[in-house]
């Protein structure tokens, strides 16, 4: 196991009758500067302080979390199986292909061995380049190989270096995001110290470096940023063609780099959806942006040779169909509130309808079986049916899966995130109901405000849309703790802006009858900055006290065993095991492999459990035809596995086995009534005491504290 050790040694919204009260607070800030009387040139200055800044606090969390992870591994100092055996489960298994790429005699030869791959699947060829998002490791092998740098740094700083680079864009890009809702770059540096400060919660980059959502974060979080900036009212034509190519390119990026991607883009495009219907965005930009999703992830599908899993996604039927729904109803932003509501009804009706029929059809054309495990995962996780399906039960079991644990809301709370958050959620949300309701009322006002008394509400496009995405986004994490990082980074970035928006506190203050323009100043500049010196003060010494912590990577058993596959196997040996524990062998010694950690195969996920069940209560010749069977030379069982106790009853790996084999679990506790004693012991148990019905088919021939490796016989 491995473990950490001490080391040793166009839709306007804000034109109202309080217009003149906001040119007020903009001449009183640009009356501050007592030397910058010219409006201009203040903008200027304000615009190059806070690029620096932002530039320079992008760079600093990129220094920040690559100090950790080499203080917490000693990475410069381990050796290269060691830096290898650190990218753990399905990190390594990607990494293993950029150090394919290098070890490729010329580039052609190396994309030849991914489009034709007969190592990753035993007796199988794949083409990775169009089952996995590896083209970041493709492209990072060709600069390395191209650039004159081999003898200044070796390939992993490279690659390593690159995703803490993509980090430092990450940040900038929320703080940019910040500063355009806000106005200014004060609200991008609090969105910034909140990302570092809740660094447990925001980001994983230091210990799952080739972790897809590292790749493909920072460009979601520009895109974001450029999203933001389209949405504003009167964009110059040059101004608006550049923001679209840069949605678009970062669209792509995103949509390259994970094969989630279409699950995060279809939360997005509801959000499109839904501020659409409420007539609080302009229509010609929301379908310019749904265009660009669909071109982008065509041109992704391109690249992948067809992946029939973009073809079958529901982002793209989701789009068409409202695409569709929209030439159908054309009037549907005319008549009375009752006439609308009702009309949305039917075009919200119309669209999910169109969004299922043109989604089963495509897969049924496709015959696309790749992502139902994740719908009988989501069918079993929100309470339509028990299931006994080993690949559902395998992601319900994992903690990553689960509910957001509450003592998320505590650290947040700890740096006054959380409360921050509320605060501003709940004011904008009361807006956006108002705002909604108007434009729902009366269909001839084309401006996003609403008239509360003597006061107007409202909502500018740009706020409209971070609002519902950082709501669905919350949903969404709520519900699946691994996406926590999608909203909790939102999270700094819509607080922050909250805090330093101008519309939020004279929008609070005339609810209270406090309004003032120089209050508004006041309240804008002061509560960021006593917020940012509390973070100073509070954790900095912790920051610190971190940095100085040195640790040490340790996990001799896995190093040992990486060391006798290498010296004691044949280079075309196949090994059978656990996926997070092959990614390594195929990382570390090159091996032919049965299964690995990437799962979005229909055919994968029934080797996966048949290569399993040498941890089910099965019979020896039965185990080993079914390894065989994949042309399995050796298998690798791990007592961790075999005697787990990290999961509770009912979600240990040999549980989820004989559940799904129709077995009673071991143990005390409760079985369902239709399960059955199993006619064998468990093989991992059994096979150590080395009887003869399993000496006939396995021969130990590697064993340390944590791994027993067997050799399998030929001849049976």
């Amino acid at each position: 196991m491995i473990s950490i050790r001490q080391r040793k040694g166009i839709q306007t919204t804000e034109v109202s009758e309080d217009y003149v009260a906001q040119e007020e607070n903009v001449k009183l800030e640009n009356k501050l500067p007592s030397s910058c009387t010219n409006r201009r040139l203040w903008t200027i200055l304000s615009f190059t302080v806070g690029g620096t800044v932002a530039l320079c606090t992008g760079l600093l969390t990129s220094v920040y979390l690559a100090t950790l992870h080499e203080n917490d591994l000693w990475f410069s100092n381990i050796k290269e199986v060691e830096r290898e055996i650190s990218f753990r489960t399905e990190c390594g298994l990607y990494y293993s292909y950029y150090k394919q790429m290098l070890q490729a005699p010329t580039l052609m030869q190396g994309f030849h061995g991914l489009i034709y791959d007969n190592k990753t699947e035993s007796m199988r060829t794949i083409n990775l380049l169009q089952r996995m998002n590896i083209y970041q490791e493709v492209f990072l092998s060709i600069l390395y190989r191209v650039l004159p740098i081999q003898k200044y740094i070796e390939p992993v700083y490279f690659y390593i270096y690159t995703l803490f680079g993509l980090q430092a864009m990450y940040v900038t890009a929320l703080y940019i995001t910040s500063w355009l809702l806000s106005g200014t770059w004060l609200s991008g540096l609090l969105a910034a110290f909140w990302y570092v400060t809740n660094r447990i919660d925001t980001t994983r980059v230091e210990f799952t470096i080739p972790l897809r959502e590292n790749w493909a974060l920072p460009f979601f979080a520009i895109q974001i940023a450029a999203i933001t900036y389209f949405l504003r009212p009167n964009l110059q034509p040059l101004s608006q063609r550049l923001t679209l190519l840069a949605i678009f390119i970062s669209t792509f990026l995103f949509s390259l780099t994970w094969q989630f991607n279409q699950f995060m883009m279809l939360m997005q495009a509801l959000v499109l959806f839904i501020l659409d219907s409420l007539d609080m965005l302009p229509a010609v930009k929301v379908t310019w942006l749904y265009g660009i999703q669909l071109t982008g992830l065509f041109l992704v599908c391109i690249l992948q040779f067809f992946n029939s899993m973009i073809l079958g996604s529901l982002l793209i039927s989701f789009n068409l169909s409202v695409l569709i729904a929209r030439k159908l109803q054309k009037n549907l932003k005319t008549g009375s509130f009752l006439n609308r509501l009702g009309k949305l009804l039917l075009h919200l009706f119309v669209v999910l309808c169109l969004t299922l029929f043109l989604n089963n059809i495509i897969k049924k054309i496709l015959n696309l079986k790749s992502d139902e495990h994740i719908f009988k995962f989501l069918k079993a996780k929100f309470g339509f049916g028990a299931t006994r399906d080993f690949d559902a039960n395998l992601y319900l079991c994992e903690e990553a899966f689960g509910l957001l644990p509450f003592n998320t809301f505590e650290r947040l709370s700890d740096t006054l995130l959380f409360y921050a958050y509320i605060f501003v959620l709940s004011i904008t949300v009361i807006a956006a109901l108002a705002v909604a309701f108007r434009n729902l009322s009366d269909s001839t006002n084309q401006q996003s405000m609403y008239k509360m008394g003597e006061y107007r509400i409202g909502l500018k496009p740009e706020t409209a849309y971070n609002l519902i995405h950082t709501i669905l986004f919350g949903f969404l994490a709520l519900s699946t703790m691994r996406m926590k990082y999608l909203w909790t980074s939102h999270m700094c970035v819509f607080a922050s802006f909250g805090l330093c928006s101008p519309e939020i506190w004279e929008l609070l203050l005339k609810l209270i009858h406090l309004y003032n323009p120089k209050r508004i100043c006041i309240m804008r500049y002061s509560i960021p900055i006593l917020i940012l010196l509390y973070l100073c003060y509070k954790f900095w010494p912790g920051m610190m006290d971190e940095l100085s912590e040195l640790r040490e990577f340790y996990d001799p058993d896995t190093v040992e065993l990486m060391n006798w596959i290498n010296s004691k196997t044949p280079r075309k040996a196949v090994f059978a095991g656990s996926m997070q524990l092959l990614a390594g062998v195929k990382l570390c010694t090159g091996r032919t492999l049965t299964n690995h950690p990437h799962y979005e195969d229909n055919s994968l996920r029934e080797r996966t459990k048949a290569v399993y069940q040498i941890y089910a209560k099965r019979a020896p010749e039965e185990v080993h035809a079914l390894l065989r069977s994949f042309g399995t030379d050796y298998v690798i069982l791990e007592d961790s596995i075999c005697y787990e106790r990290r999961h509770r009853r009912g979600c240990r790996l040999r549980d989820l086995l004989d559940i799904a084999n129709g077995h009673m679990m071991d143990g005390p506790g409760k079985n369902d009534p239709d399960l059955k004693l199993a006619g064998h012991p468990r093989f991992c148990e059994e096979i150590k005491r080395n009887l003869p019905p399993y000496t006939a088919y396995f021969t130990r021939v590697f064993q340390n504290k944590t791994f027993h490796v067997y050799k399998l016989s030929r001849n049976k």
